[in-house]
């Protein structure tokens, strides 16, 4: 797993309907009106409607989802420690 966070990151989105996505450490979620992927810089949350998983290759950080994209937002990643760590830096 440490291999995959070293890969690089990169988005292409067509018309709003195809996402292809490359980074990608693991798929949290998925129906079909929301994707939540892992990636080294941040959790990707894609919104939508009819949204199908194409392409899931995780040794290769390769996905690809298709539907009507409404949406991409990434999460700033947690620091380790919770609250406590946060506090005393």
């Amino acid at each position: 797993m440490a291999e995959q966070q070293n890969l690089p990151h990169n988005l292409t989105l067509n018309d709003r309907r195809k996402l292809t996505l490359t980074g990608a450490t693991e798929v949290v979620s998925f129906d079909d009106t929301s994707v939540v992927i892992n990636t080294p810089l941040g959790t990707l949350v894609v919104q939508g409607r009819e949204l199908q998983l194409k392409t899931l290759t995780l040794d290769g950080g390769n996905v690809a989802v298709e539907g009507s994209i409404t949406c991409l937002a990434y999460e700033e990643p947690h620091a380790a420690g919770g609250w406590m760590g946060r506090l005393f830096k």
